[in-house]
C-alpha cells in the first residue's frame, strides 16, 4: 500500500467518517445515476491528488462514500481508461485507497458490445472470465514478485453466485459470459470482432480487465457486470458510437441497479 493511498484514505475518512467500507463499486458509461442513490458524502476526484480526471463524457468524477441498501460502500463515479493516457495502471491508486478504506471486494460495471444474438442491446451480463485481447497489463513495471498474480477465478465464484441469486429474485434476466478487453478508443473492426468471438468472448469493451487484475493484486475479491449497449461491429446494422453507448446504457442500467440493490441487501 502506497503512502499516498494511506494519506488519501485518511483525508476521505476525515470527510466521510471512519466506518470501514464494505465494498467498492466502479460505474461505467451512463451508469452515474447510481451514485446519486448513495446516502453519504461526495468528494470530487479533483480534491484527491492522483485520482483520474475521468475525462470521458458519461462519467461523473466523484467518489461517493456512504450507505446504499444499508451497506457502507465507496462508489467511483468515473474511471480512467488506458486509451486516455496510455497507462494500464491508471486505476491503481483509487483501488489502493479502496483497500485502505477497509473494503475487501470490488464490483465493476461497464458498457459493452455483444457478440451473441441471445444477448441483445439492453441486456446485462455477469462476467465469468475475461480475455485480455489488448495484451496490456496494469502490473507492468511492478518491481515485486507480487506482480505474478494468479487469475484463476478472477471473478469471484461466491460473489457471482450471489449476483445471480439477486437477479433471479428481482426477475431480471442476466447472462453469464466472457468479456474481452480491447484498448480503444476506436471501436473494433468486424474482422477483429470475428477473431475475438472465435477466441471465446461473448462481449467486448474498453475497461474493467485492468481493474480486476489490480484488484486481485491488492487482495480484493472482484466481480463485474456489463450493460450491453450495442451489438459488436458486423453483428447488426447499428451505428456504433459513444453517443449511442450513452443513449442505450440506461436500458440495461435499470436492470443492473435492481441486481446490485438485491445483492447489497444480502450483505446486510
Amino acid at each position: 500500500m502506497s503512502k499516498n493511498a494511506e494519506a488519501l484514505a485518511a483525508q476521505i475518512k476525515g470527510a466521510a467518517g471512519d466506518a470501514p467500507v464494505r465494498l467498492g463499486l466502479i460505474l461505467g458509461s451512463g451508469l452515474g445515476h447510481i451514485a446519486d442513490e448513495v446516502d453519504g458524502v461526495a468528494i470530487p476526484y479533483g480534491d484527491l491528488p492522483g485520482f483520474p480526471h475521468a475525462g470521458v463524457s458519461g462519467h461523473n468524477p466523484n467518489l461517493l462514500i456512504g450507505d446504499l441498501e444499508g451497506v457502507r460502500v465507496a462508489v467511483f463515479g468515473g474511471r480512467a481508461h488506458y486509451y486516455e493516457s496510455g497507462r494500464g495502471d491508471a486505476m491503481r491508486l483509487p483501488l489502493e485507497v479502496l483497500r485502505a478504506l477497509g473494503a475487501d471486494m470490488m464490483i465493476a460495471t461497464n458498457a459493452a458490445g455483444s457478440m451473441r444474438d441471445d444477448m441483445p442491446t439492453g441486456s446485462i451480463m455477469c462476467l465469468s472470465d475475461h480475455i485480455n485481447f489488448s495484451g496490456l497489463n496494469p502490473l507492468i513495471g511492478e518491481p515485486t514478485d507480487a506482480r505474478f498474480v494468479p487469475m484463476k477465478d478472477a471473478y469471484d465464484p461466491d460473489i457471482r453466485k450471489d449476483l445471480r441469486a439477486a437477479a433471479a429474485a428481482a426477475k431480471v434476466e442476466m447472462a453469464d459470459g466472457v468479456y474481452a478487453w480491447y484498448s480503444g478508443p476506436s471501436f473494433e473492426t468486424p474482422a477483429e470482432i470475428k477473431a475475438i468471438k472465435m477466441l471465446g468472448a461473448d462481449a467486448v469493451g474498453m475497461s474493467t480487465v485492468p481493474e480486476v487484475i489490480l484488484a486481485r493484486f491488492l487482495g480484493l475479491k472482484a466481480a463485474a457486470i456489463s450493460t450491453i449497449t450495442n451489438m459488436a461491429a458486423g453483428m447488426s446494422d447499428e451505428a456504433i458510437s459513444h453517443e449511442h453507448t450513452k443513449a442505450m446504457a440506461p436500458v440495461g442500467a435499470a436492470k443492473l441497479e435492481k441486481v446490485l440493490r438485491g445483492y447489497l441487501c444480502g450483505l446486510r
